[in-house]
């Protein structure tokens, strides 16, 4: 197995601790960075050479995450000097406690893992334990049209959540409002399944939140407990978390213990534990529970803002069979016990916010207000997913956003204004004739995602009838006249509208007055179906193509 020293710094690691980690995204690179503050050396896993953390670790070995026997065998291959095998928002902590139970290393047992990695496994362990969740079913992806055709996919109540068994990130994850999306949703969640089996479940109403926590010698403690900020049904679309969360200390306590008995009843013992949990009208109610830390930008980002702890470097301590020491110091009992746990916590003193921003389809020619963005006061990071040549689409998952603002501030609002500040100010301006960007701007929609993609702006009757009489009267957008001069009389029907950035009406017409002082004639009504539709991406595409024309 070829390994690459990638460090050049280090001349001679023979001696060196060293830790595995698996994957080498950006969700990983709190881990690699954690691991060197530590002393250890970081050898890190990844199928994919190019992935953007492989210049960051000390050595780089080429192994598919799922090759568990590829993993061991390079985890043997350091011997008694390798300390811990480690991973952070990826699907593969089975992996880990496949290679940590073979090398005698600390981490959640194999058992503990895969049920924390298979939802049906997990379903059944919550079921065994009176765990809260919601009602299930699995079917094979040879099975679904048999399924479909039988009495009880008739006596189906809808709506329904329907995901792959496998697989993270909300990837083939959907909404099925009713029996017309089911079959596309069903084909989807298998499609995306590593084992083609897919699980069916009842929807939870209510608000939605992400906790992490940290199992260590008979304890559990909350490491980051935020809100999330879930748009766009019938997919579930994290536009953004904000941590801490700002639900009241009770309903907060009944969250935690469900959390803790949920983690017991799947065996977690050893090692980070990450829940994705509603509030409903019956209380507590778990979507999911993961054995590692969370991604998403919680563990390694909001979390040690908000809470001034490294959460990776005690999870990383733990995984090397030591005491985490810093999250002894700042821990408080919550004075509860659940699932055989002693409860603790260690809060936050400050509020870090989250947001992602987004791209109507299409291929981006110029990205807009990055140093603005990134300049702007409590913002900490600017992190992008795609640029300048990058294909986009309207996020069905989370694995399709362009990118996320995260920021900090003693103040919840602060935080949370400094975060949506950043995003309203990116503009990703895609390339002219398109035949996505024109499906999305003036197509229809698809019969099993009615009302989905979202328009930028919604356009109310009032709103309409306003449209229609400037259209009367001008019909064309004319070379020297600007946006907010020729949509004028719409504006204030449009107060405390935003859109998926965050971006207000009136700041996405002043926007396009910007980039664009000098724009041919536009027909009106598209220009206008292309601004409610697509917001500034769709007044620019739409310019951006009369003027290639001419």
């Amino acid at each position: 197995m070829p390994l690459q020293n990638t460090n050049k710094t280090v001349a001679d690691a023979q001696n060196k601790e060293y830790v595995l980690i698996l994957g080498a995204g950006l969700m990983q690179r709190p881990a690699i960075e954690a691991a060197r503050e530590l002393g250890f050396a970081a050898v890190v896993a990844d199928a994919n050479p190019k992935a953007v953390c492989v210049p960051f670790a000390d050595i780089f070995a080429p192994v598919d995450l799922k090759d568990r026997e590829g993993l061991l065998k390079l985890a043997q291959s350091f011997g008694l000097n390798l300390k811990a095998v480690f991973t952070a928002g990826t699907d593969f902590s089975s992996s880990v406690s496949f290679v940590a139970q073979k090398c005698g290393l600390v981490s959640h047992t194999l058992e503990a893992a895969e049920n924390a990695s298979d939802k049906v496994r997990m379903r059944k362990c919550f079921l065994e334990a009176d765990v809260p969740s919601p009602d299930f079913m699995q079917i094979e992806q040879s099975a679904i049209q048999d399924f479909l055709s039988s009495k009880e996919c008739a006596e189906l109540e809808f709506p329904k959540v329907v995901k792959p068994v496998d697989n993270m990130g909300a990837r083939g994850c959907r909404l099925a409002r009713d029996r017309s999306e089911l079959e596309h949703s069903l084909c989807e969640a298998a499609k995306n399944s590593r084992s083609g089996r897919v699980i069916v479940e009842d929807y939870m109403e209510g608000p939605e939140f992400s906790i992490d926590a940290l199992v260590h010698d008979g304890t559990f403690t909350v490491t980051g407990f935020a809100d999330r900020h879930i748009f766009y049904k019938p997919y579930f679309i994290e536009m953004g978390h904000t941590m801490p969360s700002c639900v009241p200390p009770q309903i907060k306590l009944e969250l935690i213990e469900a959390f803790a008995k949920g983690a017991a009843s799947l065996g977690l013992t050893e090692g980070a534990a990450k829940a994705d949990i509603k509030y409903t009208k019956n209380g507590p109610m778990i979507g999911e529970i993961a054995g590692r830390l969370s991604g998403g930008y919680m563990s390694g980002w909001t979390y040690p803002y908000a809470s001034s702890l490294n959460l990776t470097e005690q999870a990383l301590l733990i995984a090397a069979g030591k005491e985490p020491v810093e999250l002894v110091k700042k821990r408080k009992p919550l004075g509860i016990t659940s699932g055989n746990f002693v409860l603790y916590e260690a809060e936050c003193d400050k509020t870090s916010a989250e947001r992602a921003f987004i791209s109507i389809p299409g291929t981006v020619s110029s990205v807009y207000g990055t140093d603005t963005a990134s300049s702007s006061p409590f913002v900490k990071n600017l992190l992008f997913r795609c640029g300048e040549g990058s294909d986009a689409e309207f996020p069905r998952n989370n694995v399709e956003k362009c990118g996320n603002a995260i920021s900090c501030s003693k103040s919840a609002a602060l935080a949370r204004s400094a975060a949506e500040y950043a995003v309203s100010q990116l503009t990703l301006r895609l390339k002219p004739h398109s035949e996505k960007t024109d499906s999305f701007l003036f197509g229809q929609d698809l019969p099993f995602e009615k009302n989905f993609p979202p328009p930028a702006f919604a356009c109310t009757e009032k709103t309409e009838a306003a449209l229609d009489r400037l259209l009367g009267e001008s019909p064309v957008f004319k070379t020297g006249t600007k946006a907010s001069v020729y949509f004028s009389q719409i504006i204030p029907l449009m107060e405390g509208q935003y859109d998926w950035n965050k971006k207000s009406f009136t700041v996405t017409l002043e926007q396009y007055d910007q980039l664009c002082p000098n724009h041919q004639d536009i027909e009106g009504r598209s220009f206008s179906r292309a601004l409610f539709k697509g917001g500034i991406q769709g007044m620019l595409y739409v310019s951006d193509g009369v003027s290639y024309e001419s």
